[in-house]
């Protein structure tokens, strides 16, 4: 799992560490995981050779820099984390390594891979409701795409907490979009290229009632290391297509 590296407060310090939320290492493991922390400092992606799989999770913005976008008054960034996190994520789609992406996750999957991101919801959705208040999550209904792991794995409908002001805009080459939003926002995405691949713009770590996602992420990394192939989802109407929305 990657991690922040921020400034963090313990006993009588207050200084920088790498943290993470709580939330991500107890969805873990309750779905029967074991979670190992990788910190956005001295990246070496041969330690995927280690692990079972990828969770990618959230944070600050993506550097608009790395679609080459100026940035939105709004976007508050961590480029060295950006670098840590892409290289991880393309390392783990070339080696086949599952990838559990979620919400910034969900950005550098798609920015990685040549994709790009709307850097302030509110410019092209004014009325929605993402990120209701500092440090208060929101709630997505969206449906899923049938024969997508989402669907697989959440039916044809859902909702999750919420919170973010970045979304998903040109998907990149090798994934294709298996859930929306009413308002045509991209909810998941998924790899077209054959492993399990998963990237997520809510916080499914948020709804510990829930844990079908994390559960279906910890399946897809046993059978990763007991070498099983990763079963093909996708029916005919997954082949990859552009996104039907473009919000520029």
């Amino acid at each position: 799992m990657t991690t922040y590296l921020q400034n963090a407060k313990w006993g009588v310090w207050d200084a920088g560490a790498a943290v993470l939320p709580a939330t991500y290492l107890e969805a873990v493991v309750a779905a029967g995981g074991t979670p190992l922390l990788l910190p956005p400092i001295g990246t070496d992606t041969s330690v995927l050779d280690l692990v079972d799989g990828l969770i990618v999770v959230g944070g600050a913005d993506v550097d608009p820099g790395n679609y080459d976008a100026e940035p939105h008054p709004t976007t508050r960034s961590q480029p060295a984390r950006d670098k840590h996190d892409i290289a991880l994520t393309l390392a783990a789609l070339e080696k086949g390594v599952p990838l559990f992406a979620i919400c910034r996750g969900a950005q550098i999957l798609n920015v990685a891979l040549g994709g790009n991101l709307i850097q302030h919801v509110p410019d092209v959705l004014p009325e929605a409701d993402y990120q209701p208040a500092p440090g208060v999550y929101g709630e997505v209904e969206f449906r899923t795409e049938p024969g997508s792991i989402s669907a697989e794995l959440l039916g044809e409908r859902a909702s999750a907490p919420v919170y973010h002001h970045q979304i998903l805009d040109r998907v990149a080459e090798g994934l294709c979009v298996t859930a929306r939003a009413a308002d045509g926002t991209i909810e998941a995405v998924e790899s077209t290229r054959g492993s399990w691949a998963l990237g997520v713009q809510f916080h499914p770590e948020q709804n510990r009632s829930d844990l079908r996602l994390f559960e279906g992420f910890v399946e897809a990394a046993r059978r990763y290391r007991d070498g099983e192939p990763h079963a093909e989802r996708r029916n005919a109407s997954m082949d990859f297509k552009p996104t039907e929305r473009s919000w520029a």
